[in-house]
């Protein structure tokens, strides 16, 4: 058995950190992907100009650039503000950046852009005849959604959304650097601490592999499930 040198337990809760922050930072980038991709393919030219915006600065920004900004900056914006507000109004305000919540928003925020695009295709490889066949059976836009549209889309949009989730969850290491005691920070402090790095960051890159791994065979069960009764080719 590896000896961790009692590290093994806080190793153990870094994963558990890491898990969580990864499902949740999905959850997030899922529905603004959803958002942004309905609003892009909407006829608003506001709300189209706004989602095309997000998308272009959040892919074109690193995403250790848009963690440190949104953690450090964010908090530094917080403190002027409630400088602000106390010496104009003595109002007193003030709100400390959790590291577990800043990791969720940021990386959520990274990963509903590509999201957006993933839907956006998505949406875009549904057959029109088919909306144009549930207007003409009189479906209302919500049953439309959810009997014809949602169903298809989320068949052509699984790949995608595969691709993203196995990169999201490799991204979940960033926020190490703003003092989330994920697994990666653990075994970072333990390979300082015991001059061991192998012995510590072997076990972690075993945990991020065992996790997309079987993230890999999850979406094709699932692609699977979606493709029932699809015939392909010619």
């Amino acid at each position: 058995m590896l000896d961790l040198k009692g590290y093994g337990p806080s190793l153990l809760d870094g994963a558990v950190i890491t898990i969580e922050l990864a499902f949740l930072s999905l959850a997030l980038s899922l529905a603004l992907g959803l958002i942004g991709a309905s609003s892009k393919l909407s006829g608003n030219r506001l709300a189209k100009g706004i989602a095309t915006g997000y998308t272009t600065v959040v892919r074109g920004i690193p995403d250790l650039v848009m963690m440190l900004l949104f953690y450090y900056g964010g908090q530094v914006a917080v403190n002027n503000l409630s400088d602000y507000l106390w010496e104009a109004y003595e109002i007193d305000f003030f709100f400390q950046f959790d590291p577990f919540i800043s990791g969720v928003v940021t990386i959520g925020l990274i990963f509903g852009a590509y999201m957006t695009e993933t839907f956006r295709g998505a949406f875009l490889a549904v057959e029109t005849g088919q909306v144009e066949a549930a207007k003409a059976y009189g479906f209302t836009r919500w049953h439309t959604f959810r009997r014809i549209i949602f169903p298809q889309m989320l068949r052509h949009a699984l790949p995608g959304i595969g691709n993203n989730w196995q990169v999201l969850l490799k991204t979940t290491a960033l926020v190490s650097i703003i003092g989330l005691t994920d697994m990666v920070r653990v075994a970072e402090e333990a390979a300082k601490a015991e001059r061991m790095p192998f012995h510590f960051f072997i076990p972690v890159a075993a945990v991020y592999l065992a996790l997309t791994a079987g993230s890999e065979l999850f979406i094709k069960w699932l692609d699977k499930r979606a493709n029932v009764g699809v015939v392909h080719g010619g």
